[in-house]
């Protein structure tokens, strides 16, 4: 998967890593790089063509795909964090998440794996999370989103096999977003993160490790959970 010359599409790239994503594949590149948000006004990124995008409206993800047909490469960034517990959470931004970083991401990589195929089978990148592979108390839902988020990239890769589409998976734990402002633990440079990710692309890697963290908490899905979830382990 080359980034030079693709055409790209990023979702939620107003803020965050998506507008880091959509400076950087212009930067290294594509010949198109279609810019979205639900509210692409916002979006002031030079070289870039913006789009409006609700990933959670299946009609707005219908007309994007029908608007950008020639796509040869999605980035599923778009997500929000509620930080909300599960028993004593409300229900509705639990389902937003899950609406987000599952049913979204899946309406999105329906209807443009056609478009992907149809342009030679590309490559599809959801940007996913430490938290793919553990709990944190406070943020459960955004976890069981993201493990979600995680299992279904693992399995629309088997399925977009035979159209010859890379599907990979971004796993990083804060990066210093406008998401993670009330985080005080140690942060990436998003233009890092973007960084590793399109690198890995390029590689061809189907899983993006970002940093330290998310490699130890992959490494220790192998080993008894009680240890990790120890003091000592945290």
């Amino acid at each position: 998967m080359q980034i030079n010359g693709s055409i790209a599409l990023v979702t939620g790239a107003n803020r965050g890593l998506g507008r880091h994503f959509a400076q950087q594949l212009v930067e290294r590149g594509a010949a198109k790089v279609y810019a979205t948000a639900r509210n692409p006004e916002q979006i002031g990124i030079p070289g870039v063509e913006k789009l409006r995008l609700d990933i959670t409206d299946p009609g707005s993800v219908e007309q994007a795909a029908a608007a950008a047909s020639d796509v040869t490469f999605l980035i599923n960034n778009a997500g929000i964090s509620t930080f909300t517990n599960l028993l004593g959470g409300d229900l509705g931004p639990i389902r937003s998440e899950l609406d987000t970083h599952f049913w979204g991401t899946l309406s999105m990589v329906r209807a443009f794996a056609p478009v992907l195929g149809a342009n030679g089978g590309g490559g599809i990148l959801n940007v996913l999370s430490a938290l793919s592979w553990f709990s944190y108390d406070g943020a459960n839902s955004y976890g069981v989103a993201k493990a979600a988020q995680w299992s279904l990239t693992n399995g629309i890769r088997l399925e977009l096999a035979g159209q010859g589409t890379l599907v990979s998976g971004l796993h990083l734990g804060a990066a210093d977003t406008d998401m993670m402002t009330h985080y005080d633990g140690e942060k990436m440079d998003p233009a890092d993160v973007v960084r590793i990710a399109l690198d890995g692309i390029e590689a061809g890697r189907i899983e993006i490790i970002a940093d330290e963290w998310s490699a130890y908490v992959k490494a220790s899905l192998a080993n008894d959970p009680s240890a990790f979830y120890t003091p000592a382990g945290r």
